[in-house]
């Protein structure tokens, strides 16, 4: 099991403390918050991934999702009960990772977040190697990009991308596949958001040769 640090944001103390116990069942530690002003005082901590419900008192998931992304790039997965296709546009917009409408099985919800971490945060050192490319070198299971000592900050998305492609140099990816490894299956938006991430990543990552096919996709050559 994974010692993931989980901090669940759910006014509803009975419903908290069910996802609570299921996802403790799984080896991680939670942190329940029933106001959203001692979440947002808690942003420091830094967990693996944060859930938020939206509809909470002190400071509402908008506001809580923004201050995160603000000052760290946590995966985060928003649950709601209010009309849930505005709600999952807006989440994704402010940068959620994940949305889950309520009435759900905690089950369900403990399987996306295990999803979500697997993609976010490589398990296996054995199998994922750093690469070194053009001076970079990218460490998957780190996640992190140095160039010589000098680390580049990247955000979640841009590191889940260009660890992607650099595991796959010279294989083309459609935008599509792009999208599932990247945003997931349940993505609900633009492929357009793949090429402001790739424009960022060329921006933060100048030496890597990321190539369009017009069309298509990107992938990344050697050199």
């Amino acid at each position: 099991m994974n010692q993931f640090q989980i901090n669940l944001v759910e006014d509803e103390q009975n419903l908290g403390e069910v996802i609570k116990a299921y996802m403790e069942k799984e080896g991680w530690k939670v942190t329940h918050f029933t106001d959203g002003k001692e979440a947002y005082d808690a942003i420091e901590s830094t967990p693996h991934l944060w859930i938020l419900d939206i509809m909470l008192p002190g400071m509402d998931g908008y506001q809580l999702l923004k201050a995160i992304k603000t000052k760290e790039d946590t995966p985060v997965i928003f649950i709601s009960a209010r009309d849930k296709d505005l709600d999952r546009v807006l989440g994704l917009e402010l940068g959620s990772d994940d949305y889950l409408a309520k009435p759900f099985l905690p089950e369900e919800l403990v399987i996306r977040a295990k999803k979500l971490l697997k993609r976010v945060y490589p398990q296996d050192e054995q199998e994922v190697e750093k690469i070194e490319l053009n001076g970079y070198i990218i460490d998957p299971h780190g996640r992190t990009i140095l160039d010589g000592s000098e680390n580049i900050e990247l955000t979640t998305k841009e590191l889940d991308l260009i660890i992607l492609l650099t595991t796959n140099v010279g294989k083309a990816l459609s935008r599509e596949e792009i999208i599932e490894h990247v945003w997931g299956n349940d993505y609900y938006g633009s492929e357009r958001a793949v090429d402001d991430v790739v424009r960022r990543v060329r921006k933060k990552l100048p030496r890597i040769h990321v190539e369009t096919l017009y069309g298509y996709g990107y992938r990344v050559l050697s050199s």
